[in-house]
C-alpha cells in the first residue's frame, strides 16, 4: 500500500481530473445552452441546436456525480464544510442544473412561440448562471471564506449567499463563463450546419478573446492578493486541520510557480489554446477547435488547483483552520480501497463515453429536423 502522503497527493489529482472531465464534458453543454437563443435564428435552427446535446447532457453529468461522490468519500471534512456552510450557493447551483432537462423536456409540449420563448430564456439562464456560479467558487477560494473549525472539528461558517459575490469571484465567474461559451461555441460548429455554424465560429472567436482578457487580468489580481502558506504540517498525519501552522504572505497564491517555474507552462498553454481555438474556427477547423477548446478549460481548472495546493478550503478568519489536502482526508486504506475502485471504474466511464461520441458522430441534419418538426 502507498504512504499516506502518496495516496493524498493521488487523489487530489484524482479530483481535479475528475473537476476536468465535467468542465470538458458537461461544459459544452453549457456553453450550448447559454448561445443557443442567439445561434439559432427561428425555431428549427434552435431545435437543431438542442438536438446536438440532448443525447449526451445526462452522460455527461455522471462527471459531476463522480466529484461530489469522491470529495464525499475521500475528503469528508471539505464534503461537510461545503456542503453545509455552502448550502444555498450549493442549492441555486444545482436548481440551474435541473433546468436543462426540464426545460428540454417542456419546451416542445406546446407549439406556442410563447411558450418555447420561455424555455428558451430558462435554458439560457441555466447554463449562464451555472458556468458564472462555478468561476464565483473557484474565485472565492482565492479569497478564502470566512470559517472556522471547533474543538470537535465542526466548520462554523460566517456568511450569507450575497458575500460570495466580491469582484474577483465575479471576475473568476466570468472567466468561466467566457470558457464555456468558447467550449460550447466549437462544439455547435462542429455539429451543426449552415448557417448554424458559421454563427457559432464567430461566437467562439469572441469569446476566445473574453477568455483571454478576463484571463489575464484574473492572474495579474492573483499576483496581489494575500495568499495563504503551510509553515508546519505533516503529510503523513492524522486528518485533523487544528494541527498545523498557516501564514499569511502577500502573492502567496503563486508561491508553487516560484518554487516550480516549469509551473507556468500549464497557463500559458491554457492561453495558446485559446488563441489556437480561435485560429481554428475561422479556418473552419471545428473538430480541432473543440480539442483546443476542452484545452482551455482543463488547464484552466489545472491552473487554478496548482495556485491553491494544497489547500482545498481555505479559511480568510481563521487561515490556521484551512483544510487543506493534508488534513482532510479519509483513512489511509479508505484512500487505497477507492483508489482501486477508481482504477477499475474510471476507465470504463472513459471507454462507454468515447463509444457514445463515436455512434453519434456527424452533424445535426437541419432539413431534417424540419422535417420531422411536426413530431416533437
Amino acid at each position: 500500500m502507498p504512504d499516506y502522503e502518496t495516496l493524498r497527493v493521488i487523489w487530489w489529482l484524482l479530483l481535479g481530473v475528475l473537476l476536468i472531465g465535467f468542465a470538458v464534458m458537461d461544459g459544452f453543454d453549457l456553453g450550448v445552452a447559454m448561445l443557443y437563443r442567439f445561434l439559432g435564428r427561428d425555431d428549427d435552427e434552435r431545435r437543431a441546436l438542442l438536438e446536438s446535446i440532448e443525447p449526451v447532457w445526462d452522460g455527461n453529468q455522471v462527471w459531476f456525480i463522480l466529484g461530489g461522490g469522491a470529495v464525499f468519500a475521500a475528503w469528508p471534512p471539505l464534503y461537510a464544510a461545503s456542503f453545509s456552510g455552502l448550502y444555498l450557493a450549493m442549492f441555486l447551483v444545482l436548481l440551474t442544473l435541473i433546468v436543462r432537462p426540464v426545460g428540454f423536456n417542456f419546451r416542445n409540449k406546446l407549439a406556442d412561440p410563447r411558450w418555447r420563448a420561455v424555455w428558451d430564456w430558462a435554458l439560457f439562464l441555466g447554463g449562464a448562471l451555472a458556468a458564472l456560479l462555478f468561476g464565483v467558487a473557484i474565485g472565492n477560494l482565492f479569497l478564502g471564506l470566512p470559517y472556522s473549525i471547533d474543538a470537535l472539528q465542526r466548520p462554523v461558517f460566517e456568511l450569507n449567499l450575497f458575500m460570495l459575490l466580491k469582484p474577483f469571484a465575479l471576475l473568476a465567474g466570468l472567466v468561466s463563463v467566457s470558457m464555456l461559451a468558447l467550449h460550447g461555441a466549437s462544439y455547435a460548429a462542429l455539429k451543426s450546419e449552415d448557417p448554424i455554424a458559421p454563427r457559432a465560429r464567430r461566437a467562439g472567436a469572441w469569446a476566445a478573446l473574453a477568455y483571454l482578457v478576463t484571463f489575464v487580468v484574473a492572474g495579474g489580481w492573483v499576483s496581489r492578493l494575500s495568499g495563504l502558506h503551510v509553515e508546519t504540517a505533516d503529510p503523513n498525519g492524522p486528518s485533523n486541520p487544528l494541527l498545523k501552522t498557516v501564514t499569511v504572505v502577500a502573492g502567496g497564491w503563486l508561491a508553487n510557480y516560484r518554487s516550480a517555474p516549469w509551473l507556468w507552462l500549464v497557463p500559458a498553454l491554457g492561453l495558446l489554446a485559446a488563441v489556437a481555438a480561435a485560429l481554428l474556427l475561422r479556418a473552419r477547423r471545428d473538430g480541432l477547435a473543440f480539442v483546443a477548446s476542452g484545452l482551455v478549460c482543463a488547464t484552466t481548472i489545472l491552473t487554478a488547483g496548482l495556485s491553491l495546493f494544497p489547500f482545498l478550503l481555505p479559511s480568510s478568519t481563521h487561515p490556521g483552520h484551512s483544510l487543506t489536502v493534508w488534513d482532510a482526508s479519509s483513512s489511509q486504506l479508505t484512500l487505497f480501497i477507492m483508489l482501486i475502485a477508481a482504477l477499475v471504474f474510471v476507465p470504463i466511464v472513459l471507454a462507454y463515453t468515447a463509444w457514445v461520441f463515436r455512434v453519434l458522430r456527424g452533424r445535426v441534419n437541419l432539413a431534417e429536423v424540419r422535417r420531422h418538426l411536426g413530431s416533437y
